[in-house]
């Protein structure tokens, strides 16, 4: 009785331990490192291309306006305020002109003068011209007498030097008045000077616009080139946008953009590239890119965030393929083909892609080619694998 009770145990625990065995290998061949991998396929067809970029813009004034003064002075009044429609030629801001008033009266007084001045070089001009055609006409008198011996001829000498001294007496009044007369223009331009400095202290709106900011009040302090005011032209709004470099290739000035603004997800605005900046951006390694709406939208602001997408060629038809089924090797792009069951790499030639996820085909693959999308690990050629509908997420 024992000894049957004890071979009964020993089957049961080889029965056991078998059934272990078995489950460990079947384990093992279904989720174990011998089990196939499991992927997700799909069928090489034709399909339409259309090149595009996709990236992220912001609003901008391609004209602005940094309104302040020239020279350093306390601001004595702000006339507008921020959101104001101003036009050409409008007195925006005033600084205080300190002493100017009474620099300019101080000049008025000094040009007075100095006209005075003229005024008296003419009159001194016009009597040494008047005493030199006297002399003049008794120098002549003289030597006629003098010809004659009916005076001496220290008399004609006397005579002569008289109109010398008459006609050095002319050049000098002259001189006088030449000087008088530059006097008056230095003085004049003095005036149109410091006149411009206080013109400049008055400070116009260049153009018609928008105040977008107000940066200093009334009694501040403000340094030469600081700006008091900020406009910008509204009809002058577009977008700064940043595009990949890898995929710019195609980009031109020109070419058709969609523009969807935060403030309104619903509406897609037309636009168009009008400028590519000549330097990129090398640390975030994209092209920068000025696209204009095709008519500026109402109530648009300076910082919106847009996202715009540029259509850089036509469509194009042919055969596509996901671009989730690329991989890239040393020797350039390939995909997983399916041969028999069993994963084969193959090197393809890639033309343009699209935003939605698609690659035109150029050569390497048949149409119907069964090519592996996505799989769990990394494929090696000839290894099992299995095909799933889809593949499971990481477990949360």
């Amino acid at each position: 009785m024992k000894l049957d009770s004890l071979y009964s145990r020993k089957v049961g625990l080889s029965l056991f331990a078998l059934l272990l065995l078995v489950g460990f290998g079947f384990v093992i061949a279904r989720s174990g490192p011998l089990a196939p991998t499991k992927v997700t396929t799909t069928r090489v067809e034709a399909g339409k291309v259309s090149p595009a970029l996709f990236g992220i813009g912001t609003v901008e004034a391609r004209r602005s306006y940094f309104i302040g003064p020239t020279v350093a002075g306390r601001v004595q009044a702000v006339h507008v305020d921020v959101g104001e429609q101003v036009k050409a030629g409008q007195l925006l801001a005033e600084i205080d002109p300190v002493d100017l008033d009474e620099r300019l009266r101080a000049l008025d007084a000094a040009h007075a003068r100095a006209a005075s001045a003229v005024a008296a070089a003419k009159a001194s001009r016009t009597d040494a011209v008047a005493k030199k055609a006297l002399a003049e006409l008794n120098a002549r008198r003289y030597r006629e007498l003098g010809e004659k011996r009916f005076v001496s001829a220290s008399a004609v000498e006397s005579k002569q030097q008289e109109l010398s001294s008459a006609q050095a007496a002319v050049e000098a009044s002259n001189a006088n008045l030449q000087g008088a007369q530059q006097e008056v223009v230095r003085l004049r331009a003095d005036q149109d000077g410091l006149r411009q400095q206080k013109d400049n202290l008055r400070l116009l709106a260049p153009h018609d616009g928008v105040v977008i900011s107000r940066d200093a009040e009334a009694g501040s302090t403000v340094v030469a080139g600081q700006a008091i005011v900020r406009l910008i032209e509204p009809d002058s709004l577009w977008l700064k946008v940043r595009l990949d470099q890898g995929r710019s290739r195609g980009l031109a000035v020109g070419q058709s953009a969609a523009i969807v603004l935060r403030s309104n997800s619903s509406t897609q605005l037309p636009g168009k590239v009008v400028r590519i900046e000549p330097l990129s951006d090398s640390v975030t390694e994209e092209r920068i890119t000025l696209v204009a709406f095709e008519q500026i939208p109402a109530g648009l602001t300076i910082g919106e965030m847009a996202e715009v997408t540029v259509q850089t060629a036509a469509g194009q038809s042919g055969l596509t393929v996901p671009n989730a089924a690329i991989k890239q090797t040393p020797q350039g792009a390939a995909v997983w083909k399916l041969e028999d069951g069993r994963p084969i790499l193959v090197a393809v030639k890639l033309g343009s892609a699209s935003l939605d996820g698609f690659v035109q085909l150029v050569a390497g693959l048949a149409s119907g080619d069964e090519i592996i999308v996505h799989s769990e690990r990394e494929l090696s050629e000839g290894g099992h694998v299995k095909i799933v509908e889809q593949l499971a997420g990481p477990k949360k």
